[in-house]
């Protein structure tokens, strides 16, 4: 599948991601792309990044709240409509019911369309976070958000379930729905810069992620993309 701006009913994108900067470095052209176009996109953050450097002078608590405003501020570049932080622990998350609970409870608030998150199933993904954080969330996307046995306190709370329409996976290996970055991929980099704590003033960044999104558009009439495997959910 080519270029894919979303079928016309479909408003809200809902990306689930494990650490701060994964949404930017997977998908911040699209976010851009379809916010301008008037889509409402929201973040789930599952960790808040709090392990994730090698200066020394950070404690997990320092790192955490660092992090957080860097999420804050490329939120604004991007024009994401609410960013919701979980804070699980980073390094140590878990595809539990624990998890899952919090996971379908936002999808059940935000009434998502479309639910974007880490290929869990990819060969050899190496970190964790980022496999029990897709898993994670493939499971509560079906059936579990759908299902009104599911967390009955979510019912008690006024909060109704909800049945997604797709489910889609950065980072997979074959991927089928190609996005066009070329006008927001400027928006990209600002976004991502505003990661000091992990790109820091990397000169390279540009052209490195423009290179990746010219190979990932290769096939397409575009020059910029990003990718992602797309899961139709079963009515």
């Amino acid at each position: 599948m080519s270029d894919y701006p979303g079928p016309e009913e479909y408003e809200t994108y809902m990306w689930v991601v494990a650490h701060p900067d994964d949404l930017d470095f997977s998908s911040a052209g699209t976010v851009k792309r379809f916010a301008n176009a008037g889509k409402r996109c929201i973040l789930v953050q599952v960790t808040s990044g709090d392990h994730g450097t090698g200066d020394r002078s950070f404690t997990p608590e320092t790192l955490r709240s660092q992090r957080e405003h860097e999420v804050e501020d490329s939120a604004q570049v991007l024009g994401l409509a609410d960013v919701v932080f979980l804070h699980e622990r980073d390094g140590y998350v878990e595809a539990n019911m624990t998890l899952r609970e919090k996971i379908v409870k936002q999808i059940r608030l935000h009434k998502p369309d479309v639910v974007i998150t880490h290929d869990p199933f990819r060969p050899y993904a190496m970190h964790p976070d980022h496999r029990n954080v897709g898993l994670s969330t493939h499971d509560s996307v079906y059936p579990t958000a759908r299902d009104h046995l599911y967390f009955p306190e979510h019912l008690e709370a006024g909060i109704e379930p909800h049945k997604t329409a797709e489910i889609w996976y950065f980072g997979a290996e074959s991927p089928d729905i190609f996005i066009d970055i070329t006008d927001t991929f400027d928006d990209k980099i600002r976004a991502l810069k505003a990661h000091d704590t992990q790109v820091g003033a990397r000169a390279d960044l540009a052209d490195r992620l423009r290179e990746r999104s010219a190979e990932l558009a290769k096939d397409q009439p575009f020059e910029l993309a990003e990718a992602y495997k797309s899961v139709r959910m079963m009515r």
